[in-house]
């Protein structure tokens, strides 16, 4: 006889009545098919009837047929079969209106378990307003994305990126550090298995021979490039962020330099009676009379210099040898103009003698197209007993000490200003738009002032390529 099953019965009454009843063949199967087909099996092991499912027995039948068909599951899962057999997991689902399918992948490979777990965490992600197929698709691109992605070539792209705003030699000193201390370490790494327990074993060794500085130096590059593979979509965190608290504190002071006109003046004459090039013991000269960043009197030309044979010479640095940012080292309304007192030009004159036709004004004595080193005058002044006590970087703090002291004394209500200017200073949150005319008077006062003050007592500037000579 047909049986006629409601949907709310129960497992219990099904088994009963199958027992029970003289049933004919074609009965029982209707009440297996009923048992496996209209039962949803869930993990407690009840049935709750009106949801067709599948089991794994059906998924390892299915075959290849004319055309592809489907096998249904419960809420919108089933196993899609293709001509030659293919058998794969697909979710039909909707959003905004709009019938979507995702595929959840092949069967057996995916099991059915494992399908309809796939199906719930979607289902989550629908409830939640998200599209679950272009979640899975943002998921596939991190993962090929950060698939075979080594610090190192993360580093390469940040550093590609920066060389628009970086200037040549600070790409150098940045591409330096990281090949020397971080890429023999962590460079083969995959971006995002490093921790941050192998960020601080990389610093390690930089701190411990006496780095400090370059240490969080190095730890800031780090942390760059982690910033940058984050904002690629490839690393999801920067575990170089914390390890600043892991490494020594970096003890900050102002550079070494005399604090007395009588310092400086017995400090020139100690040191220009050591050993050394003629052009090393004038460059320092120069340094100490201009009180200018090393840098610019180490790149400094012939070409820089204008009106050395009149009542106003000056020293016109270009913008790009000027500490500024990218943007402004090429404007030429950053240029520097330094005003000369006598006893500076009398230096740049012997300067230009010694180095010929060369364009720079202190050139290497091994490359004429080369400059001195940054070390050179650095240590000469240790070879005379001044280590600790003046760095060639300490003349600007030595001007500015001496001649804001002369200013307080006397009274000179807005030389502040003015000295701050002429060390190329501005004040916080000020634009450092160095006015080519601005203070000239004055400026040109106070360097002709300081010149004489620090000359007095000292040799003849010729004289200083006489003395003792060391290469």
């Amino acid at each position: 006889p047909h049986i006629r099953l409601s949907h709310n019965v129960t497992k219990t009454a099904l088994l009963t009545l199958q027992r029970t009843c003289r049933l004919s063949h074609e009965a029982s199967s209707q009440l297996y098919a009923a048992r496996h087909f209209w039962g949803h099996i869930r993990g407690t092991g009840f049935l709750r009837w009106g949801h067709r499912v599948l089991t794994d027995k059906a998924c390892r039948q299915a075959k290849g047929a004319e055309k592809p068909y489907k096998l249904a599951d419960a809420k919108g899962l089933y196993l899609y079969i293709t001509v030659n057999g293919y058998r794969s997991w697909r979710w039909k689902y909707r959003i905004a209106g709009k019938e979507k399918r995702l595929t959840f992948g092949s069967y057996p490979d995916v099991s059915l378990a494992e399908a309809r777990e796939l199906r719930e965490d979607a289902a989550r992600l629908l409830r939640s307003g998200q599209d679950p197929s272009i979640h899975k698709r943002q998921q596939s691109a991190a993962h090929a994305a950060r698939h075979g992605a080594t610090f190192q070539m993360l580093a390469e792209d940040w550093m590609a990126s920066q060389q628009s705003v970086w200037s040549a030699k600070h790409a150098t000193n940045v591409r330096r550090s990281l090949e020397k201390d971080v890429f023999p370490r962590i460079g083969t790494l995959p971006i995002d298995t490093i921790t941050t327990p192998i960020v601080l074993a990389t610093l390690r060794p930089i701190e411990k021979r006496g780095a400090i500085e370059t240490a969080h130096r190095t730890r800031q590059r780090v942390s760059e490039v982690f910033g940058w593979a984050i904002g690629s979509g490839v690393a999801v965190a920067d575990p170089a962020a914390v390890t600043k608290r892991g490494l020594s504190r970096i003890r900050r002071g102002k550079f070494p330099a005399v604090r007395t006109v009588e310092a400086a003046q017995a400090l020139l004459r100690k040191v220009e009676i050591e050993p050394a090039h003629p052009l090393t013991k004038l460059a320092s000269r120069f340094l100490a009379l201009t009180a200018v960043r090393s840098g610019a009197v180490r790149l400094a030309e012939a070409s820089e210099f204008e009106d050395l044979d009149g009542v106003a010479p000056i020293w016109r640095i270009p913008a790009a040898k000027m500490k500024l940012v990218t943007e402004q080292k090429a404007d030429v309304a950053f240029e520097f103009i330094v005003p000369l007192a006598p006893q500076t030009v009398e230096i740049v004159r012997i300067a230009m003698e010694l180095s010929g036709t060369a364009p720079l004004l202190f050139r290497s004595v091994r490359s004429a197209r080369r400059p001195i080193s940054d070390s050179t005058i650095s240590k000469l002044y240790r070879a005379a007993g001044f280590s600790g006590v003046h760095v060639p970087h300490g003349w600007r703090s030595t001007f500015s000490t001496v001649m804001n002291e002369l200013a307080g004394e006397e009274n000179r209500a807005g030389d502040r200003e003015v000295i701050d200017l002429m060390l190329a200073h501005v004040q916080k949150g000020v634009e450092p738009l160095y006015n080519r005319a601005s203070y000239m008077p004055r400026r040109r006062q106070i360097a002709c002032e300081w010149a004489d003050m620090l000359s007095d007592g000292l040799a003849d500037p010729r004289t200083l390529i006489e003395g003792p000579r060391r290469a």
